[in-house]
């Protein structure tokens, strides 16, 4: 009788090995999932807004994290923190660069269709 479950044993050796591993497939599959949905889209974005704030120019229009809409008046320097934006004739503030949430594209008009 113990030579029988000794045998026994033995045989599932090497399938036991090979079910070690499948208990953790489903673990890689899921971080794969989270990282193509979650973690590289949102790595994009920060590379997307890094780049955005480093191209800002003076005569730029942005939005603030506030909500509020100004046109920039004295360009960042790259060591610079701080940049200087207009809100209104002769009303200017200085806001922190990062807390620029983008930049607007003026819309060119399409004159071409009659309406």
């Amino acid at each position: 009788m113990l030579t029988t479950a000794a045998f026994a044993q033995d045989a599932a050796g090497p399938l036991a090995s090979l079910a070690g591993v499948g208990q953790f497939l489903p673990l890689v599959l899921i971080f794969a999932v989270f990282y193509f949905l979650l973690i590289r889209p949102q790595q994009q974005k920060q590379k997307e807004a890094k780049r955005m704030l480093a191209e800002l120019k003076r005569g730029d229009r942005v939005v603030t994290g506030g909500g509020i809409l100004g046109t920039v008046t004295r360009p960042p320097k790259a060591e610079d923190r701080e940049i200087e934006v207009e809100l209104a004739p002769n009303v200017r503030v200085t806001v922190v660069r990062e807390t620029i949430n983008s930049v607007i594209k003026p819309v060119a008009a399409n004159d071409s269709k009659k309406g």
